[in-house]
């Protein structure tokens, strides 16, 4: 990260691209009508093989505040957005996706949600998420919560990284949706301070910079506004074995902390039993449950309790197309 001290008030909005040419249009589009003053965009192709990089070279000629970066090599999402982080110039950067649409008042709503945060607490570490809503091809819409949207307390320190990567949830703390970096917004610094995003991850990363940023004390806020629309997709990496094999990558990358609270068994085989339901092995997935409930009695039981009737009911909603 080498650009030099950041520019008060400029916003820096990231957009990594991969193989996108049906939505880069509406994602891109959605960055130049944001209505913040002072904003840079940085587009990032990660080797698009279809038509991404025409469609983006069109849209940004001419604009002097837009610029693209094109990788040698497909180097995943989290590098894709360390090449932005490495260039960008903003006082703040939001990472935007390169399916979804930020509504105009995105950048406004997090910045002002952002520095009231720090005016009234005093907090440096701070991550900003903005809610939204999701659409399926189904024609079902989802909100999306952001976290800290709600509640007198935004969620901070370990307890946010337990909560990411065990479900111990503080009762008094609101979740939302959780920590996706389609709706990030973070002051440079605290990018900075945390190391940007680890590019081994090809999945999950943002899941990892939020515990890395919780365990360093951080504070997660979130806009009660709806700020974005996020358009549902399916994809080989997507697939419940990646996910599963990025979940559990996630964990033995935190063992060492996961051990000191004796949760690191619990941590890694949970994610096993959402694989075994998605690939319809209920037999596999009883037998896991009761290996958890066995060691961890407690902690799976709220866990399943909190999560399994919500998933069923969401999978129903997706399939009939209605709320």
């Amino acid at each position: 990260m080498t650009s030099g001290p950041p520019i008060p008030g400029l916003v820096t909005i990231g957009l990594t691209c991969f193989n996108a040419a049906d939505t880069i249009e509406r994602a891109l589009t959605s960055a130049f009508d944001q209505d913040w003053p002072e904003t840079e965009i940085v587009v990032v192709d990660d080797v698009s093989s279809d038509d991404s990089v025409t469609i983006v070279e069109r849209l940004i000629t001419g604009r002097r505040n837009a610029r693209l970066i094109r990788h040698a090599a497909n180097t995943g999402p989290a590098d894709a957005r360390n090449s932005i982080l490495a260039v960008a110039r903003g006082e703040f950067v939001a990472f935007f996706d390169d399916d979804d649409e930020a509504l105009p008042r995105r950048v406004r709503g997090q910045v002002q949600c952002l520095e009231e945060y720090e005016r009234l607490n005093g907090v440096q570490l701070i991550s900003c998420y903005a809610s939204g809503i999701r659409r399926y091809s189904s024609g079902y819409e989802m909100e999306i919560n952001a976290i800290g949207s709600r509640g007198r307390e935004a969620p901070h320190g370990p307890g946010v990284a337990d909560a990411l990567l065990l479900f111990r949830r503080n009762p008094d703390w609101f979740f939302g949706a959780g920590t996706p970096s389609c709706a990030l917004m973070a002051r440079r610094s605290t990018f900075e301070a945390i190391g940007g995003f680890d590019a081994s991850l090809r999945r999950v990363e943002d899941v990892d910079f939020a515990i890395r940023l919780a365990l360093k004390g951080g504070h997660f806020i979130g806009t009660q506004e709806r700020l974005f629309l996020q358009y549902s997709t399916s994809a080989p990496d997507k697939a419940p074995a990646k996910n599963l094999e990025a979940e559990q990558a996630l964990v033995k990358k935190h063992r060492e902390y996961l051990n000191s609270i004796g949760a690191y068994y619990y941590a890694l085989n949970w994610p096993k039993l959402r694989y075994w339901h998605f690939v319809r092995r209920y037999d596999r997935l009883c037998l896991q449950l009761l290996a958890l409930l066995m060691r961890h009695p407690m902690s799976a039981s709220r866990h399943l309790l909190a999560t399994g009737p919500r998933r069923l009911l969401h999978e129903y909603r997706i399939r009939r197309g209605g709320s």
